[in-house]
């Protein structure tokens, strides 16, 4: 059952559930004891955990360990299947959000274990299917975007304005204009609260908007001028720079290149 804030799931060893999710929708911060493998067998979803944010697709599963706080951001119409571990049981020591390869046999198994219900049989189907799971799953090896939000009530309006129109060019002194700050002072708080320049802010806030996007395989032309760059190139050399690879080596690594040509 899905709460305000948090979720309880009630079963006896672990479970398997799939969650459909209709275009606009997600589902809220929450955590669990168990440990969750979340997939998407259609769509694309991005989930958000422990300040970072995570695209998960077909050929990418997450694992989330136990008691962390975690949130499916809304996005395009998908569905998510989860399986939940009790830790005890688990012979991985994953102690921190990990992406792992959900392509081959993987994804067929999630729907396995998704489909076994409360068949009279389904208990020893289950830990047959979880032992050939465990020796499958393989992290996958991808940078993460941590887009930490100030607390300062005018640093906030502008971050949060941004998360909104991630393609808003307007600089400080504008913004200034807006909330009613000096340039100087609100450079000074957003360097203080997030650990960086506004312009730094507002390049890791338009990959980490741009991931979904790529994701679902729009072209990386149109998606650089969604999130603020006038050329592809120029979005090319910050997400380069900012996360080591370009968006097809990114998504590559999954098995999930975006499509590169002109829109």
């Amino acid at each position: 059952m899905i709460g305000r804030g948090r979720i309880s799931i009630s079963y006896e060893a672990r479970v398997s559930i799939v969650i459909p999710l209709a275009a606009g929708t997600g589902l809220p911060s929450h955590s669990h004891p168990q440990h969750q493998l979340a997939w998407a067998p259609t769509g694309l979803l991005t989930l958000e955990v422990g300040g970072f944010r995570w695209v998960v697709q077909r050929s990418r599963a997450l694992w989330i360990p136990g008691g962390v706080d975690h949130a499916v951001l809304p996005g395009s119409s998908s569905s998510m299947l989860s399986v939940y571990f009790e830790p005890d049981d688990c012979p991985r020591g994953w102690d921190s959000p990990t992406v792992l390869d959900a392509s081959g046999l993987v994804g067929p198994l999630l729907s396995h274990l998704a489909d076994l219900g409360d068949a009279p049989d389904a208990a020893n189907r289950h830990a047959r299917a979880t032992a050939v799971l465990w020796d499958l799953m393989r992290p996958v090896p991808v940078a993460t975007l941590a887009v930490i939000l100030p607390t300062d009530p005018l640093a906030l309006r502008i971050a949060l304005a941004l998360r909104q129109d991630p393609a808003d060019s307007r600089d400080l002194e504008d913004w200034g204009r807006e909330v009613g700050a000096s340039p100087r002072t609100l450079s000074r708080r957003f360097r203080a609260e997030t650990g960086v320049g506004f312009a730094s802010w507002r390049t890791l806030q338009r990959l980490d908007a741009a991931l979904p996007l790529l994701g679902s395989g729009q072209p990386v032309a149109r998606v650089a001028r969604a999130v603020g760059y006038r050329t592809a190139s120029a979005f090319i050399a910050a997400f380069r720079r900012e996360i080591g690879t370009t968006p097809a080596a990114y998504f590559a690594a999954s098995g999930a290149e975006p499509d590169v040509t002109p829109p």
